[in-house]
């Protein structure tokens, strides 16, 4: 039976190659997370602390999320025929379920034709949320960048059948809200950097 706890232990443990490099991102991130805490004092509370592990936790969503369209065929099972599973299935049903028109058009007259130009742009662009998410590196940028695909899904999919849209539209200002408390200076890399811009600005001022 599934479950939550399952579901997490077999992820950690899925003999595959993705599996080691999200251990390395978990290692590197807790890394990351206690250099600030031991360099920087005023990361030493309990927010900062609560908004790392909320920011790893949605990384961690984007990257699994990218593991059932790994390139080169974008599909955990490229077996099957074009359009049956994967991102391109996904596609095919945006081109349906769109709430604009012009998003289905779109898609299916520019995307779909043209997939494995479209493809890798959408890989990159979800994978590179979820380690900016993860390790806080320029969280700024990424969360906006994320926040755009969801927008997205949100109104490619809000006809789909089964689909509740309120779900996107949560993601959506998670990821609005990263950016805007900027959540990336808890315990990670953007904390890190921001420190080190102030003790310049700090010494210069004092020169």
């Amino acid at each position: 039976m599934d479950n939550p706890a399952a579901d997490i232990i077999a992820f950690l443990t899925k003999p595959e190659w993705t599996t080691p490099v999200f251990w390395l991102l978990l290692v590197a991130s807790i890394a990351l997370a206690a250099y600030a805490l031991a360099a920087i004092p005023q990361q030493r509370r309990p927010q900062h602390v609560a908004q790392w592990i909320l920011r790893f936790v949605i990384g961690a969503m984007w990257w699994q999320q990218s593991l059932w369209k790994l390139p080169p065929y974008y599909t955990d099972q490229p077996g099957k025929p074009f359009g049956a599973t994967g991102l391109a299935h996904w596609m095919q049903i945006m081109g349906k379920s769109a709430a604009i028109p012009l998003q289905a058009d779109f898609v299916n007259h520019i995307v779909l034709p043209h997939f494995y130009l479209f493809a890798p742009i959408v890989y990159a662009a979800e994978v590179a949320t979820g380690v900016s998410l993860m390790l806080g590196a320029f969280v700024g940028l990424f969360a906006i960048i994320g926040a755009l695909q969801i927008l997205n899904l949100w109104l490619g999919l809000y006809n789909a059948w089964g689909e509740w849209p309120w779900t996107y539209f949560f993601l959506l200002v998670l990821q609005l809200m990263f950016a805007l408390h900027h959540y990336g200076r808890s315990l990670g890399v953007d904390a890190i950097l921001t420190a080190r811009t102030e003790r310049h600005r700090l010494l210069d001022w004092i020169s």
